[in-house]
């Protein structure tokens, strides 16, 4: 297990396709890695394995696409996804209060 400071949590060893799904997180836009980087590094490896499913469904649509989602533009088909969407912007705002 490794800590990356005391105010993070532990966080247990990924395993070979949490990683992938981890290095699939790094997106090219500032907009998504707001949301995205955090929660990868906070919330992800924690997560129950249905949320884990929907983040790495979610990974799977385009940049522009998941811009869309995250400024509220366009709503995925999958609520799952959109449930996840709403997730992570309502958790990673609440960190900047």
């Amino acid at each position: 297990m490794t800590t990356t400071n005391s105010a993070m949590q532990t966080q247990p060893e990924p395993t070979n396709e949490q990683r992938r799904i981890i290095y699939q997180a790094r997106r090219g836009l500032k907009e998504l890695d707001f949301y995205i980087d955090p929660y990868v590094k906070e919330l992800y490896l924690t997560a129950i394995p249905a949320e884990q499913e929907t983040f790495a469904q979610m990974l799977t649509h385009e940049d522009p696409d998941l811009l869309d989602y995250f400024t509220n533009q366009r709503q995925p088909e999958d609520e799952a996804i959109w449930a996840l969407v709403n997730k992570i912007k309502n958790w990673r705002h609440s960190k900047d209060s």
